[in-house]
């Protein structure tokens, strides 16, 4: 299935901070995500991290591609569990037919895993670290237009997702499996940290900010004996401050290889009756192996 001659996401939709905060606050348990497209994007994806769309409704994807995978220590070794591992850090940006109209690389050494990436109005920000948690990160401030790429700031731990509040300025971010929630100022300040009082699905990216609050997607995958593995997607409104989860719904679609569509990179937008998901939940080594999803849920 491809998109329709009239993209679902241009000009439709209204992906401001408020309206997806109360969207998400209506899903329920029993909400129903109906895919509406799947479009093969027709360039190597590699790892999907982040989506976002920028003013001219062009879609940017953040991606790791893995040369190297990390592996595990027997014990941990200079406050690591893992090896570094090796690859590089892309952004790529795609239209509704899913063609690469961009391309731009970003990370340095070991910090090349780009996370969940936001669009302000203004800039792209793009946060890369370390394949590993408790590791480094450099956080990314870009032109949507002409992909330039400026260092904003670095920081001693992995960022795997970051937004900013369009109203003050501050930007949030959340850690390896979104364990813990930090606020920055836009030249990296840290001005406050706090555990996420949730440990039901590691949130990997988020998707809007407003009010103090968060939306974040994510996954946490349960091993079934001589079966394999088991992935519960799940959306969330977050309150920055407390860490506490003030909303929370599970999504269960799959994607063409069969993860939940929440796997990693996933963006949000509403026309107030529909909420609508972009998702890019699977890897692709080769043109056509990943795709761009739209999904539409219909709120009460």
């Amino acid at each position: 299935m491809s998109l329709p001659e009239d993209p679902p996401f241009v000009g439709v939709c209204d992906d401001s901070n408020e309206a997806v905060i109360a969207a998400v606050r209506q899903l329920t348990r029993g909400t129903v995500w109906r895919v509406v497209s799947r479009v093969p994007l027709d360039f190597p994806a590699h790892h999907p991290q982040g989506v976002t769309r920028g003013s001219d409704h062009l879609l940017y994807v953040s991606s790791a591609e893995i040369l190297e995978a990390t592996r595990i220590y027997e014990s941990p070794v200079d406050g690591f569990d893992r090896t570094p591992g090796q690859g590089v850090g892309h952004v790529f940006v795609t239209d509704a037919g899913g063609g690469e109209l961009g391309h731009v690389t970003v990370g340095e050494g070991a910090i090349y895993h780009p996370g969940g990436i936001d669009f302000d109005g203004e800039s792209l920000w793009v946060p890369a670290a370390e394949y590993r948690p408790n590791s480094r990160s450099i956080v990314y401030r870009m032109d949507p237009n002409t992909l330039e790429v400026r260092e904003a700031f670095r920081f001693a731990d992995h960022i795997g997702g970051i937004v900013r509040d369009r109203q003050n300025g501050l930007l949030y971010a959340v850690t390896w499996g979104s364990r813990r929630l930090l606020t920055f100022t836009p030249d990296g300040r840290l001005i406050h940290r706090v555990d996420n009082r949730s440990h039901f699905v590691d949130y990997q990216t988020c998707v809007s900010v407003g009010g103090g609050h968060m939306v974040c997607t994510g996954v946490t995958e349960y091993p079934v004996p001589g079966i394999g593995v088991f992935g519960l997607g799940g959306i969330a409104v977050v309150d920055v401050g407390s860490g506490r989860i003030e909303h929370e719904a599970p999504v269960t679609e799959l994607s063409p290889a069969g993860r939940v569509v929440t796997y990693n990179a996933v963006h949000l937008e509403t026309d107030g009756s529909t909420l609508r998901m972009f998702a890019v939940p699977d890897d692709g080594g080769t043109a056509g192996e990943s795709h761009l999803l739209t999904l539409e849920a219909a709120l009460t």
